[in-house]
């Protein structure tokens, strides 16, 4: 998971309550700019920290890859500077009851201001030259701080469209006061599918072992020993994770299908023929092997999730 920032002055209104971020391509001579390329560098589960008018007021979270489009028709005269051909991304805002101004908290954040790239000035001030730009650890750790729970909030609202059990497992996690706050929001992004776990899980697996789906959009980051009995470190460890379409997902979560050592599919006698028929679950063909952190979290799902 990474930070970012984005200076909004013009376009807040329409890319907040529109979710998403739009920028040129290029600068209006056709150079590059390293502020638009770092469009095509956030991934799904990534922060964004809003900044409009001197105050950082909504935060935001990645929910998809970047894309080629067009200018937005509602920038009107904001963007009559920029080209047609940009980059976009959707993400979710969230604006915040409680924005702060950085530049009252200037003497706390400079020692993690990074010496290239900086959103900030050494003053407090925003870069204006700046779209978006990466936030690094130590600065995201300190502007966390001091929204003061608010981007925590903002994810456990996020996963509102959980189940029971997962909002249980969030509040466990808000409450931990054993791990610090950027490893709560790693943990809470992790379990909603977004975040670290879930760029993890996509190194190892490009693709629904199922399926052959490779469309991320269209997968789901399951983790193969259950999230409630993990701990911190199994939670957030690629290799105990596939990427499924959401039908299998759920097959794999219930026990109703597993995987061998050697990749290949396993499905329970418990499982209607008819369900088998309808979703085409079959043996594969070019089954891959399992990675050898994978069959140990495998070996658990084998004895404790699957069915027989």
């Amino acid at each position: 998971m990474n930070y970012w920032w984005v200076n909004q002055n013009q376009t807040y209104q329409h890319e907040v309550h529109g979710g998403y971020l739009w920028s040129p391509k290029t600068n209006a001579n056709g150079a590059r700019n390293r502020f638009y390329d770092a469009m095509t560098e956030v991934s799904t589960g990534d922060i964004v920290f809003s900044f409009c008018d001197t105050q950082i007021k909504a935060i935001g979270i990645v929910s998809g890859s970047h894309q080629s489009s067009s200018k937005p028709d509602e920038f009107g005269i904001a963007g009559a500077a920029w080209s047609n051909d940009g980059w976009y991304v959707p993400v979710a805002f969230n604006k915040l009851a409680n924005p702060i101004r950085p530049k009252d908290h200037i003497d706390f954040l400079a020692p993690a201001l990074p010496a290239k790239y900086s959103p900030l000035q050494a003053n407090g001030n925003g870069n204006q030259g700046v779209y978006l730009a990466p936030v690094p650890q130590p600065l995201a750790e300190g502007l966390i701080s001091l929204l003061g729970g608010q981007v925590e909030a903002i994810l456990e609202k996020a996963s509102s469209s959980s189940d029971a059990g997962d909002n249980i497992e969030i509040n466990h996690i808000l409450e931990n006061t054993e791990v610090t706050t950027t490893q709560r929001t790693q943990l809470i992004q992790a379990r909603i599918g977004q975040g670290l776990f879930r760029s993890r899980v996509a190194e190892l697996e490009p693709r629904c072992r199922v399926t052959g789906i490779e469309d991320i959009r269209f997968l789901v980051a399951s983790h193969i020993k259950p999230w409630s009995k993990c701990t911190n470190e199994e939670k957030l460890d690629g290799h105990n994770g596939l990427l499924l379409t959401p039908h299998i997902d759920h097959l794999f979560d219930k026990g109703y299908i597993t995987f061998d050592d050697a990749g290949q599919i396993k499905i329970s006698n418990q499982l209607p023929a008819s369900v088998q028929q309808v979703w085409e679950l079959k043996p594969l063909s070019t089954p891959v092997a399992l990675t050898e952190r994978q069959k140990a979290y495998m070996d658990y799902h084998r004895e404790h999730i699957f069915r027989g």
